[in-house]
């Protein structure tokens, strides 16, 4: 609280008083004050490198620091491990374990049901089990829980339809205990398992490689309005596939496209045949645990929830085997199943290219549905997630569950859940519910048999429904952001309607698409001038901006690229109130034909072998002038004066709404702008300064004798454009054509073209693309935009200017105030 009461009392004294500040220095362009000021040389980081010449070897050096970082992103468990708050965290990982661990068991039991397939529940005990352990070691995220996932696993029922067993009766829905006796049953079902297993290890190979690549990155570019869509259509995905246990019947599973319809098609059909008792067993569930988010436990200051899914697991559990309940359970999955056990063994390699498209397939939901689980859990607790980490720890715990031939693993959902509100900290909590898990399960699995299926549904409901809240933010997020509204509502009904594979494709590139557009459809402002101070704004957001006469100030808010450089070119035009004529051939051929017959006569008269360097290409200095629209020209009349003054040095009061500037006459025509002073007059005299500009080179004045020049009689009002460049972080090497063209035509309808507040970065791109040359220099790129704008108000008028009078007894002065604007 201290803090605060100190910021509080700054605050107030601030309000108090007022601070102001007085700078004197010279204009500087980045041409001079590279000159004066010299650059960092390019330095080697903490890395130690040392070659040396006679033993060629070279030495690498690197700071502990460095290394303690490289071994805890590469094992994230060494973190939490030796940080371990036993006293804060242990209770709560404790009961968040044994809350996960006793929801597992059951679910691991109905996978069969779900998924369509039949595989020992103690084999996907043993590799989920491994999972928790191979996550809890390299996977980065603390709550998160690892396991199978039927709306993944049902992504494989394509590769079990080319290996059916049972007479496909399975797959379809329908349970039939056929003749185990039978010798083909067994080699299609053993078949069936090796197709899971190869299905499984080339998931986690992909996986892997992904995140040994640093695929993990284009998390980065998803935004969280995506994430939140995807997890809420995989809400509504997970509740409709609890219809069956909800209502106790079982449909023709559709994966695929439109396949959400067709199931809700399906279970709507098969209602007169629902199970009124599983239907009353769920409501009781729900109720319960309804219920149950108004109790709160508090622990150490943080808020736990009360663990009543397992009461409900127990309690039921007891229940059902004491009293029969007629109602679906997992007793007759698992008289069906023809193996307690399979002992692990390496998976089939010959089959891997058959697979690959569904194995891609999986890999890519498996990993999006982990990482983005993860990066929501990490938003609530205020961490970060490794997003490449992650992928390589699925993948070897993908890679380890193929040995078992168990189904592909990814992060729990209503597990995960569970985990984090019953208090889980850290993955501590994961190794204690796989630990209790797999305990349970080789030692009390039957007591789970006949736990009814409506029970667990209840529990996966009431978990999973949170995610679908986020329905309820989209009118506040339409008036917060239009494009993250449109993100929200295609990626939520793509993985709706195409499936979660086809729908995570569409919505990725819809989300990179409307990230495109966003960063390429930039914003250009005019700005003006706050009277008397060298802060300029633009003339939407404030009144008092007063306009410049002679100059035009633009801001570029975003990367200038070919997308939007033709944009930037055509709004100056319309603010300045020009257009563009395209040149004539005869033009073209004036600008062009003198160097190009130079080049060929030398090439004709000169002796060259082919090992030369091919000479560069002529430059296209520009194909299109500027020149001033006719019938606008009288708008600009008014706003340029003559006086005549006595000396140079000749102060005057003026308006605060004006801005003054004064110049010498004979510097005018001095290409070089020797002694130019600049001074602005107020009624403050604390406000008045005299800077001297910097003297240009020859280099500065283009020579445009070749250059077609307007034919127009009207010349510009404006002699110098400013492009506010402060903001641009990117300038791509096509729109550095297009914006050197356009200087050069700006520079041949006699109107300069600087640029101000450049960002170094973007100076060595322009010098990469060979922006400068004679015509175009670093003299007109300026540090920053208020030493842009007092180098544009001394440079001179064009020689033809009516304005021109005797210069021994003249300066020209350029005002602009409101009286002006209003005759």
């Amino acid at each position: 609280m201290q803090p605060d009461r100190s910021f509080q009392s700054f605050a107030s004294r601030y309000r108090q008083s007022s601070f102001t500040y007085d700078v004197k220095r010279d204009v500087y362009n980045e041409e001079n004050f590279q000159q004066e000021h010299r650059k960092k040389a390019a330095s080697s980081g903490n890395v130690d490198i040392d070659i040396s010449t006679v033993s060629h070897h070279v030495q690498c050096r690197c700071s502990w620091h460095k290394f303690r970082r490289c071994l805890l992103t590469v094992f994230p468990f060494l973190e939490w491990m030796c940080f371990y708050r036993f006293k804060d965290w242990l209770l709560g990982d404790l009961l968040a374990g044994i809350s996960v661990g006793l929801v597992q068991i059951p679910q691991v039991l109905m996978l069969g049901l779900l998924a369509r397939h039949l595989i020992p529940p103690l084999n996907v005990s043993y590799a989920a089990f491994c999972a928790s352990v191979i996550y809890g070691i390299f996977g980065s995220c603390h709550q998160m829980s690892i396991g199978t996932f039927f709306l993944v696993s049902a992504l494989a029922i394509n590769v079990l339809r080319t290996q059916p067993f049972n007479r496909g009766h399975l797959l379809l829905g329908t349970f039939i205990q056929a003749d185990f006796s039978n010798t083909s049953f067994y080699e299609n079902y053993n078949r069936s398992l090796s197709s899971v297993a190869s299905v499984t290890l080339l998931t986690g190979i992909i996986q892997l490689s992904m995140g040994m690549l640093g695929f993990g990155f284009i998390v980065a570019y998803i935004p969280e309005a995506a994430i939140s869509a995807y997890l809420a259509a995989t809400a509504l995905h997970v509740m409709l596939s609890q219809l069956t246990c909800i209502f106790g019947i079982m449909i023709s599973y559709n994966s695929g496209p439109i396949a959400f319809f067709y199931n809700i098609i399906n279970y709507c059909l098969g209602l007169p045949k629902a199970n009124s008792t599983s239907i009353l067993l769920f409501l009781t569930a729900m109720v319960a645990l309804r219920i149950n988010k108004c109790i709160r436990i508090s622990f150490n200051q943080y808020p736990i929830e009360f663990p009543m899914e397992v009461f409900l697991v127990l309690g039921f559990a007891a229940f059902s085997n004491k009293v029969n309940m007629a109602t679906e359970n997992s007793l007759m999955l698992m008289e069906m199943i023809p193996y307690s056990f399979l002992f692990p063994v390496t998976p089939d390699m010959s089959n891997l290219t058959e697979v690959l498209i569904e194995s891609f397939s999986l890999a890519l939901v498996s990993s999006s549905l982990l990482v983005f689980l993860g990066k929501k859990i990490a938003s609530f607790h205020n961490y970060d997630v490794n997003s490449n980490q992650d992928l390589i720890a699925i993948g070897l715990c993908n890679v380890v569950s193929s040995f078992f031939r168990s189904y592909v693993f990814t992060g729990a959902v209503a597990r995960t859940i569970i985990q984090d509100k019953t208090g889980g900290r850290q993955q501590f909590a994961s190794l204690v519910g796989a630990g209790i898990m797999l305990l349970l399960m080789m030692k009390m699995a039957r007591f789970f048999y006949r736990l009814p299926n409506a029970i667990v549904a209840g529990i996966v409901l009431s978990n999973v429904l949170p995610y679908l809240e986020a329905v309820y933010t989209l009118p506040s997020l339409w008036r917060q952001n239009q494009y993250d509204c449109l993100i929200w509502m295609v990626t939520f009904m793509s993985a709706i309607l195409l499936g979660l594979d086809i729908g995570l494709v569409v919505a990725v590139t819809f989300a990179f698409f409307i990230i495109t557009v966003q960063s390429h459809r930039t914003k250009i402002l005019l700005l003006g001038q706050i009277p008397n101070t060298n802060i300029y704004r633009s003339f939407q957001d404030y009144r008092e901006v007063a306009n410049i006469p002679g100059v035009k100030i633009f801001q570029c808010c975003n990367a200038i690229t070919f997308v939007n450089v033709h944009y930037l070119k055509r709004k100056v035009l319309e603010e300045i109130e020009m257009v563009k004529m395209p040149l004539t051939e005869e033009e073209i051929y004036t600008l062009f034909s003198q160097n190009e017959e130079g080049a060929q006569r030398g090439k004709i008269c000169r002796c060259y072998c082919n090992c030369d360097e091919p000479e560069p290409s002529p430059r296209v200095i520009y194909t299109e002038r500027y020149e001033v629209q006719r019938g606008r020209e009288s708008s600009f009349i008014n706003l340029v004066r003559c006086s005549r003054f006595e000396s140079m040095n000749t102060a005057q009061t003026m308006s605060e709404d004006q801005v003054p500037y004064i110049t010498s006459s004979s510097s005018q025509r001095n290409p070089n702008y020797e002694e130019v002073e600049k001074v602005w007059l107020s009624d403050d005299p604390s406000r008045s300064m005299t800077i001297t500009l910097p003297e240009a080179s020859d280099t500065q004045v283009r020579a445009t004798k070749l250059l077609p020049y307007s034919t127009s009689t009207i010349l510009p009002s404006i002699h110098t454009i400013i492009l506010d460049f402060s903001m641009v972080h990117l300038v791509d090497a096509r729109a550095l054509v297009v914006l050197r063209q356009m200087f050069s035509a700006f520079q041949n309808a006699n109107i300069l073209v600087l640029i101000a507040g450049c960002h170094s970065f973007v100076v060595r791109s322009l010098e990469k693309n060979d922006f400068f040359d004679a015509g175009i220099t670093k003299a007109q790129l300026f540090l920053t935009l208020h030493d842009a704008v007092l180098f544009a108000l001394s440079r001179k008028l064009p020689e033809s200017s009516e304005l021109s009078v005797d210069e021994s007894e003249t300066v020209i002065q350029e005002t602009f105030s409101e009286t002006d604007k209003v005759g």
